[in-house]
């Protein structure tokens, strides 16, 4: 492993699209269950894996499946089984779980059991009963499970690391946990070009993985320059991938994190406003092009977005201008009426017999 006071630069931004604009469409990992307050309902088949663990797959994997000592991320959902009662949440703490398999906690073995069974990508249903749960006493402070309750997990593997040493994220050095995630980027780099999104997501997230806040906010210097110079392109792509799959929210929420640390990040500006756009949040996009264009003037992508919000604000003026007339109405055109013109012809016959009289009058005298 390089020591830090070696490598000079940070690792480079290489995020899979030197060029911002973000074409295409392709599959990405499949999304969570809209859902959360109680166990998806799946109808595949039922697979014992253990006496007192079941499996239904909700989403098929790829490639092979962890081996003793992998080092495994994912996330999870989990209930108990009798009140369906859920009692914790990874996603909603937005930080995958680590688990070694084969140094997995006593109350995990179960879920270690099933995650053993999975592929990278795959999502499933487990059914594990309390002996390889929480046990017999259940647990009171976090999670709060009670005594001798089965547990029902909805699982993830985002994927894992087949070190086959067993070495924790807490047990790795900086350099190291900066590393690992470093190489993950760069394998789902070498993803996203083949297009192989789901796989590419897949290495992103795992390298996130690595890049926890509790890890960030120990870092400073040069050492948080090179963590942010792994993280910040992981969640660039994924927003790319996000975009592509019409998950305009989500990929607004990759984006705002990169714009935490970098307010002036033109990617993260340029996929926001794209995914604003898309939403139709047209003042918020505008905003982020015109931000975008400070610092990339020359920039076609960026022109081009401006463009088509200026299009779309023209289309928006002629449908309002189209309606309007069409609900009150042409403007009658003003026809002189026949019965005023009589009265009128009259008043001037009778002002003009009035001033000839007069003239007359004035003759005579």
């Amino acid at each position: 492993m390089v020591e830090v006071e070696e490598q000079q630069n940070p690792p480079s931004d290489q995020d899979g699209d030197d060029d911002i604009v973000t074409d295409g469409t392709s599959v990405v990992h499949g999304e969570p269950p809209q859902d959360e307050s109680e166990p998806p309902k799946v109808d595949s088949a039922v697979e014992v894996l253990h006496e007192k663990v079941t499996k239904q797959v909700i989403k098929e994997g790829h490639g092979q499946k962890p081996t003793k000592y992998s080092t495994c991320f994912l996330h999870y959902r989990a209930w108990t089984e009798s009140t369906q009662h859920k009692f914790e949440d990874t996603r909603h703490e937005q930080q995958p779980l680590e688990l070694i398999i084969g140094k997995e906690k006593k109350e995990m073995t179960g879920l270690a059991i099933g995650v053993s069974s999975m592929k990278s990508g795959e999502r499933a249903l487990l059914h594990v009963g309390w002996e390889l749960g929480y046990g017999k006493e259940g647990s009171f402070s976090f999670p709060n499970v009670p005594p001798m309750a089965d547990v029902v997990y909805e699982v993830e593997l985002i994927g894992f690391d087949e070190t086959k040493e067993g070495k924790a994220r807490s047990d790795m050095t900086v350099e190291e946990r900066i590393g690992a995630a470093d190489r993950r980027k760069m394998d789902g780099n070498a993803l996203f070009k083949e297009e192989k999104l789901e796989e590419a997501m897949q290495q992103y997230e795992m390298a996130l993985a690595y890049m926890g806040d509790d890890f960030m906010f120990q870092l400073f210097g040069k050492y948080r320059d090179m963590a942010l110079a792994v993280k910040n392109p992981c969640h660039l792509n994924m927003a790319a991938c996000l975009i592509k799959l019409k998950r305009y929210d989500e990929a607004i929420a990759q984006c705002g994190i990169v714009l935490v640390e970098d307010e002036n990040n033109m990617k993260a500006l340029f996929r926001r406003g794209k995914a604003r756009a898309e939403l139709g949040q047209i003042d918020g996009a505008r905003e982020d092009f015109l931000k975008a264009r400070k610092y990339a003037p020359e920039d076609k992508a960026i022109a081009k977005e401006l463009r088509l919000l200026a299009e779309h604000d023209k289309a928006v003026y002629q449908k309002q201008k189209e309606l309007y007339k069409g609900l009150f109405g042409p403007r009658p055109d003003h026809k002189p009426d026949s019965k005023n013109l009589f009265v009128l012809f009259w008043q001037w016959l009778v002002s003009l017999f009035y001033r000839v009289f007069k003239r007359e009058g004035h003759k005579d005298d």
